[in-house]
């Protein structure tokens, strides 16, 4: 892929460079630190190059972005790839080859057909949003007709979200101290996954049916011994995924409805605790300007877990266990001044089954055209330190980005 992309560009008419030089700092604001050289008061201490190359010519073109950043936390220098594709089409196909950020699904923040992989530490620790995504190495087919369109996407290589490491973060753990080994599926072709949507404009509304074949990308535990463990193997489930979504203008803004049915492939009775159970999920959401240059959306969000009854009967004794039905309800306000060149946003999650919450305040202001600013706070909290945002309660941070593009 990469040979590919370095030669094109002596084929193509047009090409472009893009990019930008950007410094990023979070800072601990609960006075609490972890041990070791990585868990002191600063979650983000970041400068960070990006370029974006591009080109076209006779119906094929290809991008390029990628990035270098040194880490002061991590007191390390690296490269992050984030695309890297080729694209081909014209009249009722396009195909793309590499690297690329597929996104899926009407929810905003929630993630229900939406099963490509996420970098929640950068989320957290206050990364721009654009980080929350991570590339798919994957073929993806698009098929257009009049009657219904198609995207068929092809992973074969297995890419697991990023989590908050315990280096940097308080997090719950339900055997700290065990060392882990990690099992990823195997780059072989009865992993490779395989997913599906089926769109088309419905009565107004945006809708699209979905399927998927693959893996569930956060790991579940399994200890080498229920009663004394010395060890946890981390290892990815099969999972299956059949939702759809709709989206369109109604009740005098934006209305969205998501479903998905998540089968447990490797647990469909629910009785291995190491494995997530089968469940469906769904959201609604909808969003509106209340007033001129003000925005605000609201969603609600639930997990119905199956299998409860299994899955509480083989819970071991001692550990936390998942609510049937868990509920969260988001909310986002976004206002503008100064012709739109300072943007104050908020943005809520509010779990009343969890009883824990997550609140992104931040303030942006474009200073130019090319040089921008924000600083904002990831505030957590809740009474179950179990809970997905209450693990999180010590890890209170404030942001600051600066990024001058060109």
């Amino acid at each position: 892929m990469l040979f590919l992309v370095s030669v094109t560009p002596a084929l193509a008419e047009e090409v472009s460079l893009h990019g930008f030089a950007q410094g990023n700092y979070a800072g601990r604001i609960t006075g609490e630190e972890l041990p070791g050289p990585e868990g002191g008061d600063f979650l983000l201490g970041e400068e960070r190059f990006q370029i974006k190359l591009s080109g076209a010519s006779e119906g094929s073109r290809f991008f390029l972005k990628s990035d270098f950043f040194r880490d002061a936390v991590f007191r390390k220098t690296e490269t992050d790839l984030r695309e890297a594709y080729l694209d081909y089409g014209g009249g009722f196909f396009d195909l793309r080859l590499g690297r690329q950020i597929i996104t899926w699904g009407v929810g905003d923040l929630l993630f229900i057909n939406d099963i490509f992989p996420k970098d929640y530490a950068a989320f957290f620790s206050g990364r721009p949003l654009e980080y929350l995504k991570i590339g798919s190495d994957a073929a993806k087919v698009d098929l257009f007709s009049n009657v219904v369109s198609a995207e068929l996407v092809v992973i074969p290589f297995f890419q697991s979200d990023t989590l908050p490491a315990p280096e940097r973060f308080f997090l719950f753990d339900p055997f700290p101290g065990l060392p882990r080994t990690a099992e990823e599926p195997r780059a072989e072709f009865e992993n490779t996954e395989l997913a599906l949507r089926l769109y088309r404009s419905l009565f107004g509304f945006d809708t699209a049916v979905y399927a998927y074949k693959g893996f569930f990308r956060t790991s579940g535990m399994r200890p080498d011994s229920p009663l004394a463990p010395s060890r946890v193997n981390l290892f990815f489930p099969r999972l299956a995924v059949y939702g759809a979504s709709g989206q369109g203008n109604a009740l005098g803004g934006v209305t969205g409805l998501e479903a998905a049915y998540y089968d447990s492939l490797d647990d469909r009775s629910g009785r291995d605790p190491s494995i997530p159970n089968s469940m469906a999920k769904y959201l609604a959401g909808y969003q509106r300007q209340l007033l001129s240059d003000l925005t605000a959306g609201i969603q609600y969000y639930g997990e119905y877990l199956l299998d409860h009854g299994s899955y509480r009967e083989t819970l071991p004794a001692g550990f936390p266990a998942q609510d049937r039905l868990r509920q969260l309800l988001t909310l986002r306000l976004t206002q503008f001044f100064r012709y739109q060149t300072l943007r104050l946003s908020l943005f809520a999650f509010y779990s009343p089954t969890d009883e824990d919450y997550y609140f992104i305040p931040e303030v942006r202001y474009s200073f130019t055209d090319a040089l921008w600013g924000a600083v904002g706070a990831n505030v957590f909290g809740g009474s179950k330190k179990t809970a997905p945002f209450g693990q999180l309660d010590k890890n209170d941070n404030v942001y600051v980005t600066t990024r001058y593009e060109f």
